[in-house]
């Protein structure tokens, strides 16, 4: 979390270039939204019992289970809209990303859909995966990919979990007030038949980027200013118990 937040804070300021990142989680982790609370709803003792991690993202949204390599896929995208060749508003990013994504998910095999412009119905569930918002990718009306964004200016970094799988039994206990977590997820397993390892969908979804918008991507690894720039990050904010505990971030 630390590095995407020092690319989106140094794309601000024009030192790092628009980025797509695809990552794993180790140990396996349930992230916060920016701001979400932690509360009964993140069963913390089970996290601990089953060593799971617990992190706090700079990007809103509802808590996300990342159960590591096997079973999900991360990708970041930190940008400004005029990178992008689009107008600044929100929603018109989450379309962007979603149609590479969209086209991506159908390279596999997956009969995905993006959602269309309709405002979610209800109170924000404490489960990322409890609803699906607009521009979400969803397949037979469960949800597949759950994304998030945070933004300051024209500038923005949006994360999102493809699930690959998913761990019923986990779910359950990590998210105890949630009625029944897989009752509105999907995930690429049930939709191939097959579980996709993580190499094979971040080769699909970075063909998807490239051919949806030509672009050219590149392999980069951050400069020696991004990576102090991290350091400092987690030392001040995402290794503390006070930054976990934020409801205001």
């Amino acid at each position: 979390m630390a590095i995407d937040e020092a690319l989106w804070r140094g794309r601000q300021a024009g030192e790092s270039p628009p980025t797509l990142r695809f990552f794993a989680w180790a140990p396996p982790t349930v992230s916060l939204g920016y701001g979400q609370p932690l509360d009964r709803h993140v069963d913390v003792d089970a996290c601990r019992r089953l060593g799971v991690g617990v992190v706090r993202r700079p990007t809103g949204g509802s808590a996300i289970y990342h159960d590591g390599p096997e079973r999900e896929l991360t990708y970041s995208v930190v940008a400004t809209a005029e990178d992008l060749g689009i107008g600044p508003d929100l929603l018109e990013t989450y379309q962007w990303i979603a149609r590479a994504l969209l086209r991506g998910l159908r390279t596999l095999g997956a009969p995905a859909e993006m959602v269309p412009e309709r405002p979610p119905e209800g109170p924000v569930p404490a489960f990322c995966f409890a609803r699906t918002g607009v521009f979400e990718i969803e397949i037979a009306g469960r949800k597949l990919v759950g994304s998030a964004q945070r933004r300051q200016g024209t500038s923005f970094l949006q994360h999102g979990a493809v699930l690959l799988g998913a761990d019923a039994s986990r779910l359950r206990e990590l998210f105890p007030t949630t009625r029944d977590p897989l009752s509105t997820l999907t995930t690429l397993e049930t939709a191939l038949g097959r579980r996709p390892p993580f190499d094979e969908v971040a080769r699909a979804l970075a063909d998807a980027f490239e051919a949806e918008h030509r672009l050219d991507l590149r392999p980069g690894g951050l400069t020696p200013d991004e990576t102090a720039r991290v350091a400092t990050l987690v030392d001040e904010r995402y290794a503390t118990d006070a930054w976990l505990a934020s409801t205001t971030a």
